[in-house]
Order: structure tokens, then C-alpha cells, then sequence
């Protein structure tokens, strides 16, 4: 604290300056010299830390923010450990292929866009958790809609856009738990602010997939693709009704509030006891697919496609990425360049719809440079706070549009933990399936017209505004 009083913030040329070497350095390491993205992200590391040291900070004190910022988000790394297992020992136990089979039987090609959007929001409402969601369900819907011949950017959008909706409004995620807490709004009062945007944002969103399916898909659609991926499914895995219990187990787990890591660890040694059990694969074989995934030759393009994949070992490279993403955004937030940010934006957002804009580009800026969804939701929440209680607008709308801007644009920049995650566990890249992101799009349009046309814009009972009474008496019952 001493040393942040010794030093001053950096100037917004200072922050600009840092934001145009960042984004130089990502293009020119991924686009012209074909590196790795972790390897972009070390080097930003010590452009901030030169940052620092013209600021006047040690680099014992920056190396501190650092590791602090990467301990903030190890949860996500120790969820994306056991996902990769789970997801391992569940293709070569059958029970993956068991849910796409019996998918592909019963789901009719035109509304299946639509109802993978429904399937998945459905499960991350139950289980509070977009990783789980998109690692269960969200690979199940991937196989069905390839056999159906859909492109697979257009499924990771409707599994991707179901499996937030619960991320952020469901009472189990965490996310959602921790942006009531940052904006001191109880976990109720912020679901309820939320669902009066993720309710019509959803609605349109169900719509918009299942007219695209029945515009896609023709009646009467050729589904021979779907019918040969059926009769290689039975021919490589044992297909089996109780081969779907594993799954069950798990989302009940989840939805009774047990720990995710624990209960996805015992999804994984279910899949490799089914493994062992019902699809044969000696002990020592399945236990191994745990760490490196499922191995199989098959004809069948649809079967190497999806269902070689998996496994602890499949994760590294995303595990390496969000850990220097999570110091780059330490680093940030050591330096003091989220902090200035913070103060340019106390100065120009000064009517409800620049206040949203301002929250909604905090928790961006929190995804880009910090590179979790725990890093854009402190951003997005403590950047303009302040903002709201000068302007006697409630913390409910705070809240509200934190989520907007952080939880609903991690999965959109390639290299936060969830826009890895997705890339990671479905097999289309962030830029593939970034279009068909339907809902989180409409949750951030929908968010901003409530903000500039001040609808859902409460007032506290400080505020001199002298609109919105019943909202004001509900507040002052609440609080007391």
C-alpha cells in the first residue's frame, strides 16, 4: 500500500500506449509469425511490467499482483482438469455415444438447433455451470448436429449461448454469486434485475434458432449422415439406456449444490468403470483415458472427428494460456491501468446509458486483459460503482449490467478461460462460433436500450429523481 502511495496511476496515453503494444503483440505472434497465443500472452507480461517500473513500482510488488491474480482463478483451472477427464473416460465408456445416439433417434433435424439452445440452458440452470454444461450436454449436441449435417460453428453458438443462461442467472453459478456480492445487491434482487433482461433475450434467441433450423434443415431433410453415424456408434461402443445414469448423476450432484470439482472427478470414474464394464476396455486402459482422452480408429469421419478427444492431457494448453492470462490481469491490476480506466470513465458516464456502457466496457476490458470472467466481473463492478450511488441509481442495475459486460463477453475473446474452454471442448474456434452467439449478443443490445431509453433504471430513496416510487418503497422494505 506504501509503494502504490509512492507512485502515481497511468495516464490514459499511458493506458492506450499499453492497449495498442497488446494487441500488436497478439496479432503479429498468432497471425504473422504462427506462435502459440500463451507464448503472446508471456511476452505482454513484461510489456505491463515496464509499465510498472516507469511508474515507479518494484518488480518484487508487480511479481506479487501476478501471482495473486493467477491464485484468483485457479478454481477454473482445477474445473478444467477434471472436465478433461470426464470428458475422456465418457466417450470411451459409451455414455457420450449413448446420448448422441439416442438423440439422433428421437430429435427431428429442423427444431434441433433450437432444442440444443434449450437443453443446454436448461442443464446450466440446474448445475450453475457453463464448463459442465458444455462439457456434457454441449459435446452430446456437437455429435448429433454434425450427423445432421449442421456446421458445427452454428451448434457451438446454440450450445455456448444455452450453457451461459444459466451461468449467469442461475442461483448455483458462482459468477452469479460473486456479482451480487461485489455490487453488495442480495443474490434474489440481482436474479430478478437479471431476468428482465436474460428472460426476453433468451425468448428471441430460442426463436432465432429454431427459425434458422427450419430455414436451414428443409422438411423431409436427408438424414442418411445421422442414420450412418447411428450404425457406427452401435458398431464401436455398446449402446445402452443405463449407460445415461452417469450423467444423471452428475447434473443431480450439481443441482443438490455438491462441489463441481469433486462431483465431476467421480463423473470421470464413472465413465471409466462403464469403460471397463460395458465397452470392455481393460482397467488400466480406461483409467488411462482419464489423462489421455479416447483413442479410436474408425472409416466413419464423424467418430475420429468427435469423439477422439478428451482427457487431463487435452487441457495443458489451455491450462498454460488462462494461467499467464490470469497474471496479465494481476499485473493490470497491480499496475493501476484498471484503475485509471476506471477514472476516465467516472467523468463521462453521467446519464444511465453511459453508465451502462461504462460498466459493460469495464467487464470487457476485464475478459481482454485479465482473461477470466472473476477478473471482468471486479472490473465491471468496481469501475463505475461509484458512478451509480452519485447518480442515486439502485446497485441492482449495477449488478445487472456487470454480468452483461463481463460474464456474457468472456466466451467471445479467444483467450479468457471460458472462450479457451469452449474452443477447447467443442472443436470450433472462438472466431467460428463468435457470430452465432445469439443470446449473449442480445443481452448486451437489450441491456443498452434499458439504459438509454432508462427502462429497469431504479432509483435508490436518496435520489432526488422523483420517478419510480413503488421501486423506491420496495428498496427501503428490503433493506430494512
Amino acid at each position: 500500500m506504501k509503494e502504490r502511495q509512492a507512485t502515481r496511476l497511468p495516464t490514459m496515453q499511458e493506458v492506450l500506449a499499453l492497449m495498442v503494444g497488446f494487441i500488436a503483440i497478439m496479432f503479429l505472434y498468432i497471425n504473422v509469425f504462427d506462435l502459440p497465443i500463451q507464448l503472446a500472452l508471456f511476452t505482454s507480461w513484461f510489456l505491463v511490467m515496464a509499465l510498472g517500473l516507469r511508474l515507479g513500482l518494484s518488480y518484487d510488488s508487480m511479481q506479487k499482483g501476478l501471482i495473486d491474480g493467477i491464485h484468483n482463478g485457479m478454481e477454473a483451472v482445477l474445473v478444467l482438469i477434471t472436465v478433461g477427464a470426464l470428458i475422456g473416460t465418457w466417450i470411451a465408456g459409451g455414455i457420450v455415444p449413448s446420448i448422441i445416439y439416442y438423440g439422433l433417434s428421437v430429435m427431428n433435424p429442423q427444431i434441433f438447433l433450437c432444442a440444443a439452445f434449450l437443453i443446454c440452458a436448461i442443464t446450466s440452470l440446474s448445475t450453475g455451470t457453463s464448463f459442465g454444461t458444455a462439457g456434457t450436454a454441449g459435446v452430446a449436441m456437437m455429435g448429433i448436429g454434425y450427423s445432421f449435417g449442421i456446421p458445427l460453428p452454428l451448434v457451438a453458438g446454440a450450445v455456448i449461448s444455452g450453457a451461459y443462461v444459466g451461468d449467469k442467472m442461475s442461483p448455483l453459478s458462482d459468477t452469479t454469486v460473486m456479482t451480487a456480492s461485489l455490487c453488495k445487491v442480495s443474490l434474489v434482487d440481482h436474479i430478478r434485475s437479471m431476468a428482465l433482461v436474460s428472460g426476453p433475450a433468451a425468448l428471441i434467441a430460442a426463436l432465432l434458432f429454431l427459425v434458422v433450423g427450419f430455414f436451414y434443415v428443409k422438411e423431409g431433410a436427408d438424414i442418411q449422415r445421422a442414420e450412418q453415424a447411428m450404425q457406427a456408434l452401435n458398431a464401436h461402443f455398446t449402446i445402452n439406456g443405463w449407460l445415461l445414469l452417469p450423467a444423471a448423476a452428475v447434473i443431480a450432484l450439481l443441482i443438490r449444490r455438491y462441489p463441481a470439482i469433486p462431483v465431476i472427478t467421480l463423473g470421470a470414474v464413472m465413465g471409466a468403470v462403464c469403460a471397463w464394464l460395458a465397452q470392455g476396455v481393460e482397467l488400466l486402459d480406461a483409467v488411462r483415458t482419464a489423462y489421455f482422452g479416447n483413442a479410436m480408429q474408425s472409416d466413419v469421419d464423424f467418430l475420429n472427428t468427435l469423439l477422439n478427444r478428451g482427457g487431463i492431457e487435452s487441457m495443458l494448453g489451455v491450462i498454460a494460456l488462462i494461467l499467464f492470462a490470469l497474471g496479465l490481469g494481476g499485473l493490470m491490476e497491480r499496475v493501476g491501468v484498471l484503475q485509471a480506466i476506471c477514472n476516465g470513465f467516472l467523468r463521462w458516464a453521467n446519464n444511465p446509458g453511459r453508465l451502462t456502457v461504462s460498466t459493460m466496457l469495464g467487464g470487457f476490458f476485464g475478459n481482454f486483459f485479465g482473461g477470466a470472467a472473476y477478473v471482468s466481473l471486479i472490473t465491471a463492478s468496481t469501475i463505475t460503482e461509484k458512478n451509480y450511488d452519485q447518480q442515486g441509481i439502485d446497485r441492482r442495475v449495477l449488478s445487472r449490467n456487470a454480468e452483461a459486460g463481463g460474464t456474457i463477453t468472456t466466451p467471445m475473446v479467444p483467450w479468457t478461460d471460458g472462450g479457451v474452454f469452449m474452443a477447447t471442448t467443442l472443436g470450433v474456434s472462438t472466431l467460428g462460433y463468435l457470430p452465432f452467439l445469439w443470446y449473449h449478443m442480445l443481452v448486451i443490445l437489450i441491456s443498452l436500450f434499458y439504459g438509454f431509453a432508462n427502462i429497469a433504471i431504479w432509483r435508490t430513496a436518496s435520489s432526488d429523481d422523483t420517478q419510480d416510487a413503488p421501486s423506491r418503497a420496495a428498496i427501503s422494505t428490503a433493506n430494512s
